[in-house]
């Protein structure tokens, strides 16, 4: 069971062989500025437009009280991807917009800074989220899209276990732009890469 503390995000860390998810803290706000800084330019094209204070310790605190305000209501679960050794920064992986009922399903975003990209973190990091969503949450489906253009994260995602399941037109606003995206989906019974998690 997750445990909470009084304004604070759950005690927990999902690991892989390499990565390991966990909850962000108030003491990597330092982290967190110094590795989107040195990626900006990366990861700028493939997200929403960044604020003029994005890299400000304000902007890492309003982002930090977002995601204990979504763990705490269950509609969203927001993680830092870290090295398992080092517990270094690598980037960030959310399950968001988290339906139950008739649905059971979420949506996965994710980023990685630029020094780390296309080394199979993410893959991995992908396959431990799916592990969190479909064991610990018991989701029945996963949803991602990515741009068009975007040939690296739809190679991740294919590999991840993920099946293309269409085009929506103009589907979210995109460094300024609202552009077209493909969009991809995973059920639990369905076949993906095997990766041992171990949750503390």
């Amino acid at each position: 069971m997750l445990q909470f503390f009084r304004h604070s995000l759950p005690r927990c860390r999902y690991a892989g062989p390499r990565i390991a998810l966990r909850p962000p803290r108030v003491s990597d706000q330092a982290a967190w500025m110094a590795v989107r800084d040195r990626s900006k330019a990366f990861l700028e094209p493939w997200e929403p437009a960044w604020p003029r204070d994005a890299l400000t310790p304000g902007a890492y605190r309003r982002r930090l009280h977002r995601v204990e305000q979504e763990w705490r209501s269950g509609v969203g679960y927001g993680f830092f991807i870290v090295d398992d050794g080092t517990d270094d920064l690598l980037g960030g992986i959310t399950l968001a917009n988290v339906r139950r009922g008739v649905v059971e399903s979420a949506n996965v975003g994710y980023w990685i800074a630029e020094q780390h990209a296309r080394q199979g973190y993410m893959s991995e990091a992908i396959q431990v989220l799916l592990d969190f969503a479909f064991c610990k949450l018991n989701l029945h489906r996963v949803e991602a899209a990515c741009l068009v253009h975007n040939e690296a994260s739809r190679n991740l995602l294919l590999k991840s276990g993920f099946q293309l399941e269409g085009r929506a037109r103009k589907y979210l606003c995109i460094a300024g732009r609202w552009q077209d995206h493909d969009t991809f989906g995973i059920l639990r019974t369905d076949d993906r890469p095997a990766v041992p998690v171990i949750e503390s």
